[in-house]
């Protein structure tokens, strides 16, 4: 992640797809990124967008959504085209054809270039890497634990993932957001020729809140969920959109959550360099969550970053890769030795606790 992208690309900060895209002359060393499969894949997927009831929606969306909500369909447009890696049938209708086509010209430019990391490459590792961790952690705690995704956005994880069959999953997001979510899914699911879905989930609740107000916990119970409940909390591409007082107010929440059941959270966080690439979209930042963490009631935290063995998938194999060059630098090091810029860092980071500290929750074994 390198602050110096083009500037035609710093309109895509809020979803991170542009500023990893670098060109060499060598040949492109991630997996499956082939010019000929991209293109099936844009076609799969703008088939999708057919339904006029579909077109009509994802107008209202570029005129009355600002660049926050909008950045929701940027990374169901990386899902839809990185297909060969995720596995997500309702992208390409949550994302439209605006950031289809812009997020395809820029993978074809960049596989024509041979860059080192193809556009939405981060995006579909972050994908990846959530969905393991969501499965590890359903297995780890058994029983039926209770899946809530803050900021959801137009994530389809209850649709997609077959380890949610027992997990009754919480969307919280912006009212207007999930109202168009679910009328996207309709218009396309109501067509003759679109791929119907089926929830994987036990059970989908959308809780219309936003968790920068007070009561966004109160609307959750009132919707169903329980505390004395085992939970999966996944904050995938949120937090840092939050000031300060906002973010640690949502962890401090999580976190005394623990007094009632097993907690598990799943986030991402910036160090403060990466919050630079869009200083009017992302404000919240820690260089060192594993230690942030700790401090607020978690008893276990493990931190990860893009390439390393558990956030690669096989995506990031190019030698001179950005990714690995940053895992190679101290993460106390601001500035990349070679050519001056930022070091930009997006940390994967999981975290588990339990009512009572001396009785592990089940994950903690699994973290060790």
């Amino acid at each position: 992640m390198s602050s110096s992208k083009p500037e035609e690309e710093e309109k895509e900060a809020p979803c991170m797809n542009g500023e990893v895209a670098t060109e060499d002359d060598s040949s492109s060393g991630e997996v499956g990124v082939d010019e000929a499969e991209g293109e099936r894949e844009f076609a799969a997927a703008m088939a999708q967008l057919a339904p006029e009831g579909v077109r009509a929606l994802h107008a209202r969306v570029e005129a009355e959504w600002g660049p926050v909500l909008q950045s929701a369909c940027q990374t169901a447009a990386v899902r839809a085209l990185w297909a060969r890696t995720v596995r997500d049938p309702a992208a390409a209708v949550l994302a439209g054809e605006r950031y289809l086509r812009g997020l395809h010209e820029k993978m074809r430019r960049d596989v024509r270039a041979g860059a080192r990391e193809v556009h939405g490459v981060m995006i579909a590792v972050r994908t990846l890497w959530f969905d393991a961790r969501i499965e590890a952690a359903v297995d780890a705690l058994g029983g039926e634990p209770q899946v809530v995704i803050l900021g959801a956005g137009m994530d389809a994880r209850a649709y997609r993932l077959n380890c949610l069959k027992e997990c009754t999953v919480f969307e919280l997001d912006f009212p207007e957001l999930l109202e168009m979510k679910s009328d996207l899914l309709h218009e396309a699911m109501s067509s003759a020729n679109h791929q119907k879905l089926t929830l994987m989930a036990k059970s989908l609740i959308g809780v219309p809140s936003n968790i920068q107000d007070g009561d966004w916990v109160t609307k959750l119970q009132s919707c169903g969920y329980v505390p004395e409940r085992n939970t999966i909390w996944v904050l995938e591409g949120i937090i840092y959109y939050l000031h300060h007082a906002d973010a640690m107010q949502v962890l401090e929440t999580i976190a005394a959550s623990r007094s009632s059941a097993c907690t598990v959270l799943l986030a991402d966080f910036m160090n403060k360099n990466a919050t630079s690439l869009s200083p009017a979209m992302y404000h919240f930042y820690h260089d060192n969550p594993e230690l942030l963490l700790p401090s607020i009631g978690f008893s276990k935290v493990t931190l990860s970053q893009i390439g390393d063995p558990q956030a690669h998938f096989g995506l990031l194999n190019h030698p001179d890769n950005l990714f690995d060059k940053l895992r190679r630098l101290p993460r106390s090091m601001e500035k990349n030795p070679e050519d001056g810029t930022p070091c930009c860092r997006l940390y994967f980071v999981e975290a588990s606790a339990s009512p009572d500290d001396q009785i592990m929750c089940p994950l903690d074994h699994y973290l060790e």
